[in-house]
C-alpha cells in the first residue's frame, strides 16, 4: 500500500493555478523530494498533503485513507492526519527546554508521564541530542535545533515526515552533514518522508526518487541519477547545473532495452547517443553532455563511435578549487568542462575533448 497518494492534486488562488493537476505515489519506507525553483508549487504540494491547505481539485489518501476529497467536499484537518512535520524555521519555542519542545506534542495528546518521558528520551536518542534534555532551546546551534525539530516530529510516531526545507538556514558544510545524517536516520526508520527543497545537490544526495516541478506541474519524476544523466526534456536537463546542448540531425533511430532508444546523430560528429524519446530521422534533438562527463584527450581522436570528439580552443579557464571550469570554442558553438583543479590548458591553447557515448543524452527540440 502507498503511504501517500495524490490524484489529480489543484490549487488555485483566484484564477492563478499553483498546483495544476498533479498526480504521485509515494511507497511506505520510501524518501521523496519536490524540487524546482521558488513558485513552483513544490511547497503548496507539501502543504495540500498535510492539510495546512486544501486543494480545489483532487483526492489525497495517506496510508490507505482519503483525507482530502475535493468532489466530495470531504477535507480531514491537520491535527487529524497523524503526520509529522519540520519546517524551514524549526519552530523552536525559545521560552522551553529541549525536553520541553520534543514533549509537546505527546502532552497535547495527554499521554502518561512516564511514556512522554521514555518516547522523549528515545526520540532524542535518535538525533544524538539527549545530553542536552534539559538545555535551554535559545542555547542550542542551527543544527542542533534542526534536530530538535526532527525529534519532535517524530516523537509520536506519525505515519509520514513532512519537511519543508528544513536544512536552508545553516551553512553549507552544516547542511551537508546534518542531511546525511538524517538520510541515515530516516533508513534506520523507514519512515516515509515528503521533502521539500530548490537545492539541487540536496535532493541527489538524499532521495529515492526526486519530482521535478515547474509552474504547478511535475516535469519528471524518477531516482535522482536518471533524473540528472537521463532527463525526458531540455528544462529538466537545465534545472541541474550548466550542462551543454548540441544541436544535431537524426539519421537513424532505433529501439534499445530498457525503453530508450538509440539515435544515430550528425553534430559536425557521427555517432550514436540515447534517449527517452523516439525522435524520426530528418528532425533535429539537443544532445545534452554534462561539463564533468567531458575530459581532455591527446593526440587526433576524431569521430569515434563510442562517443563524441572536438577540437577547441579554450577561451576561459577558472580555478574553483575543487575543480578547473574551462570554456572551448568549438566546431559545436562553446562548450564548458569540467577539469580536475591541476588540469591547467593555457588560453588559446588548441586541445581535443571527448565525451564517452554513455555521457550523451538526446532530448528533442
Amino acid at each position: 500500500m502507498s503511504a501517500i497518494v495524490l490524484e489529480n492534486i489543484s490549487k488555485f488562488f483566484g484564477a492563478a493555478a499553483a498546483v495544476d493537476d498533479v498526480n504521485l505515489q509515494v511507497e511506505t519506507g520510501e524518501f521523496v523530494t519536490l524540487l524546482g525553483p521558488s513558485g513552483c508549487g513544490k511547497t503548496t504540494t507539501l502543504r495540500m498533503v498535510a492539510g495546512l491547505e486544501q486543494n480545489s481539485t483532487g483526492r489525497i489518501s495517506i496510508g490507505g485513507e482519503v483525507v482530502s476529497d475535493a468532489a466530495q467536499d470531504f477535507f480531514i484537518p491537520p491535527e487529524r492526519r497523524h503526520l509529522g512535520m519540520v519546517f524551514q524555521s524549526y519552530a523552536i519555542w525559545p521560552h522551553m527546554t529541549v525536553f520541553d519542545n520534543v514533549a509537546y506534542p505527546l502532552r497535547i495528546r495527554r499521554k502518561s508521564a512516564q511514556e512522554i518521558k521514555d518516547r522523549v528520551e528515545r526520540a532524542l536518542k535518535l538525533v544524538e541530542m539527549g545530553r542536552f534534555a534539559d538545555r535551554p532551546a535559545p542555547a542550542l546551534s542551527g543544527g542542533q535545533q534542526q534536530r530538535v525539530a526532527i525529534a519532535r516530529a517524530l516523537v509520536f510516531e506519525p505515519r509520514v515526515l513532512l519537511l519543508d526545507e528544513p536544512l536552508s538556514n545553516l551553512d553549507a558544510r552544516l547542511r551537508t552533514q546534518t542531511g546525511d545524517e538524517f538520510r541515515q536516520l530516516q533508513k534506520r526508520l523507514g519512515i516515509t518522508s515528503l521533502y521539500v527543497t530548490h537545492d539541487q545537490g540536496e535532493a541527489m544526495a538524499l532521495s529515492d526518487r526526486v519530482v521535478v516541478m515547474s509552474m504547478g506541474k511535475i516535469l519528471q519524476v524518477g531516482p535522482p541519477e536518471d533524473i540528472y544523466q537521463r532527463p525526458h526534456s531540455r528544462a529538466v536537463a537545465a534545472f541541474f547545473g550548466s550542462p551543454n546542448f548540441i544541436e544535431a540531425e537524426v539519421k537513424a533511430c532505433r529501439s534499445d532495452t530498457g525503453g530508450t532508444f538509440v539515435l544515430e546523430l550528425d553534430g559536425g560528429w557521427i555517432g550514436p547517443c540515447h534517449s527517452t524519446h523516439e525522435i524520426k530521422p530528418g528532425n533535429k534533438a539537443a544532445v545534452m553532455v554534462r561539463p564533468e562527463n567531458m575530459r581532455l584527450v591527446s593526440g587526433d581522436r576524431g569521430p569515434s563511435a563510442t562517443g563524441m570528439a572536438w577540437k577547441g580552443i579554450v577561451k576561459e579557464s577558472i580555478y574553483r578549487g575543487a575543480h578547473r571550469s574551462v570554456m572551448l570554442d568549438t566546431s559545436a558553438g562553446n562548450l564548458n568542462i569540467d577539469l580536475t583543479a591541476l588540469e591547467n590548458p593555457a588560453v588559446g591553447a588548441q586541445v581535443d575533448v571527448f565525451a564517452a557515448e554513455n555521457s550523451a543524452w538526446a532530448v528533442p527540440i
